[in-house]
């Protein structure tokens, strides 16, 4: 993927402490990617932020979303950004530094051989930093959660530090998915189907500053909505169409 156009996409809101560090990050790690961040007009200027990064650097831009707000909406706002722009892949990754800037490299090369790659805290191991057993139960409790009600096929399906190909985004109607918290990370790979995936692992981090967006709304939305992906597996007649997995050296769907 080196001669390929790369978007990294972050979604904040309120996240001004975090992303000023963030970006350089990113472009140090993966200099010739442009950084896009999808702003839900955060009150604590986080907009602001990127805006002044943008003219110290055009590689950066933001969109600031007026009266819309959510995690899934924001995202697909920003891939379809990328597809409409001409990019070739797309990186996704937390704006708290949860996700490690030097791990993007790993999920770009795995694009050669796949359509989607994640970041993955629970293949070949658990690697999380700063969470209790409590969370780390419910994490890995919520994936197993997803995967037996979707039908994926994924050890992580929750993970939103992720590669895409832009050519297998292009192939869906990314408007058909409704959900707007973290839910929208299992939908997308439902709805994706039969791409290839590779899962990479990686160390997660809990964030060390700001504060998490993980609401009431967004906890029942993520324990509904793996129903609803079960109903349209029954509609279909047949289980949804499992990630194809990739052997090293293999190719991806589209190049």
């Amino acid at each position: 993927m080196a001669t390929m156009k790369v978007l990294t996409l972050i979604v904040t809101y309120n996240e001004a402490e975090n992303i000023a560090a963030l970006v350089p990050e990113v472009l140090r790690y993966v200099p010739t990617s442009s950084v896009l961040v999808v702003d839900d007009a955060s009150p604590d200027g986080t907009a602001s932020v990127v805006s002044a990064l943008a003219q110290q650097d055009s590689r950066v831009s933001v969109i600031c979303r007026q009266g819309e707000r959510g995690y899934g909406s924001a995202m697909i706002a920003g891939m379809r950004h990328a597809i409409a722009a001409g990019f070739d892949a797309v990186l996704t990754l937390d704006a708290d530094f949860s996700h490690n800037p030097a791990d993007l490299p790993k999920l770009l090369s795995a694009l050669d051989a796949a359509d989607v790659t994640i970041g993955s805290r629970y293949t070949g191991g658990v690697r999380v930093l700063n969470w209790d057993v409590k969370r780390l139960l419910l994490s890995l409790g919520a994936n197993a959660y997803v995967r037996y009600l979707s039908g994926l096929q994924c050890v992580d399906c929750t993970s939103g530090f992720r590669g895409y190909r832009a050519s297998a985004l292009a192939r869906v109607d990314l408007g058909s998915i409704r959900t707007s918290g973290y839910a929208f990370l299992p939908e997308l790979l439902f709805t994706l189907g039969a791409v290839s995936i590779d899962e990479v692992p990686i160390c997660y981090t809990e964030r060390r500053v700001g504060e998490s967006k993980m609401s009431k709304r967004v906890i029942a939305e993520a324990i509904l909505r793996p129903w609803i992906l079960a109903a349209r597996r029954i509609g279909r007649g047949k289980t949804v169409v499992p990630p194809r997995r990739v052997a090293p050296g293999a190719a991806a769907t589209d190049q």
